[in-house]
């Protein structure tokens, strides 16, 4: 009994990392909880990371009166 419970334990367990992987990529919470180590052991993503961050703040100015309009394709 307590060998089916531990396999139930650990089927469970990684059965539900994919699904957080996946929730975590989709809502972009990972870098809080990885950002420490992720320093000690990678800074340069740590250093992207921070620029991401910057350009995600960054907005788009507001344009002038008078000024045309905005071509809205790339």
């Amino acid at each position: 009994m307590a060998l089916l419970l531990s396999v139930l334990a650990v089927g469970t367990v990684l059965g539900g990392l994919p699904w957080l992987a996946a929730r975590v990529r989709r809502r972009g919470i990972g870098g809080e909880v990885l950002g420490p180590f992720e320093e000690m052991w990678h800074p340069a993503a740590v250093r992207a990371r921070q620029e991401i961050d910057v350009q995600v703040e960054l907005r788009v100015p507001a344009p002038s009166p008078g000024d045309p309009p905005a071509d809205p394709r790339p």
